[in-house]
């Protein structure tokens, strides 16, 4: 079966963000993002989240199954909609990002959210499975993206009830090993839940 993966966005505010935003800033991918090339997306949000985002990357890249010419993981912006992973930015980019608000009711956010989900929607076969890798808390975007897929939107159970360090370690984790993670209907599934049992250490 096909499946692709929706990845909620790093925030570009934080203290990562101040870091690699300094002019002062000289390691290697701040240098990069101030580049005619700029540095991919992926890297770039994995820096700025750390453990959560770079789990998310690694898992969607290892279990996506895009139809062929189709993109399996797709990175969801403040302003852009959903993007490439491997899509360069620079640090311009950085700063339209963390001037935009991940809101559903916030038109320059999920106008070009909803556009962008359309277009990959309509390239999908019909049994093509969407999975969201972010929180279902709140509808900051899953509004839009039900609108968009509908039941075709999936999440993965074992997220319920984890906070974001927790759900990176998980994600890793299955990655490494090889084992996807269930899915439930992201319409159907509970906002919130009691806490798991924390990850058993790695050996």
């Amino acid at each position: 079966m096909h499946r692709i993966f929706l990845l909620s966005p790093a925030s570009c505010r934080g203290r990562r963000a101040e870091i690699v935003l300094r002019e002062q800033a000289d390691f290697t991918l701040a240098r990069a993002l101030r580049s005619d090339a700029g540095a991919p997306l992926g890297e770039v949000f994995t820096f700025l989240s750390g453990l959560y985002f770079r789990g998310k990357l690694r898992y969607a890249s290892a279990f996506g199954r895009a139809p062929a010419g189709q993109q399996a993981v797709h990175v969801i912006t403040t302003t852009r909609g959903l993007v490439s992973p491997e899509t360069r930015v620079t640090i311009e980019s950085l700063r339209e990002f963390a001037a935009g608000d991940v809101r559903a009711d916030e038109p320059r956010f999920a106008g070009p959210l909803e556009r962008s989900a359309r277009e990959v929607r309509d390239t999908l076969p019909a049994e093509a499975e969407v999975v969201l890798l972010g929180s279902i808390a709140t509808d900051k975007y899953l509004d839009v993206l039900l609108r968009v897929f509908d039941e075709r939107l999936r999440f993965p159970g074992a997220f319920i009830g984890r906070g974001d360090m927790s759900r990176g370690g998980l994600l890793l984790r299955a990655a490494d090993e090889g084992e996807e993670l269930a899915y439930v209907p992201a319409r159907a599934a509970p906002r919130h839940g009691s806490r798991p049992p924390k990850l058993a250490p790695r050996r």
